[in-house]
């Protein structure tokens, strides 16, 4: 005979998976924020971009804020510390930085 499967202790481990997988994307974000150097924006400044970067529906920003990021996870935009070049110069020759637009 086949032993019956318990329902209830594969819920409580996946429960816990889900809790764990939680716990390291947060980990994973504050690891990110510090790398960009976003960590020296204040909440309020950090909050705006993001709400920005969400409700914008233009897709060529959307994929050129893509670009930025791939290019950084390959270390194209890493220069020698946690900065990168364009946060050297604050975004503003930067059309897709503008929150405005």
């Amino acid at each position: 005979m086949r032993k019956p499967r318990d329902f209830d202790a594969e819920l409580r481990a996946l429960s816990e998976k889900a809790a764990q997988l939680k716990t390291r994307k947060v980990q994973q974000f504050g690891e990110l924020v510090i790398a960009t150097g976003a960590d020296t924006l204040s909440i309020e400044e950090l909050t705006g971009a993001l709400v920005t970067i969400a409700a914008t529906n233009d897709p060529q920003k959307r994929e050129a804020w893509a670009r930025k990021g791939e290019a950084f996870f390959q270390g194209k935009a890493r220069k020698g510390g946690k900065r990168t070049q364009g946060d050297a110069q604050c975004g503003a020759k930067d059309p897709d930085s503008d929150p405005a637009h």
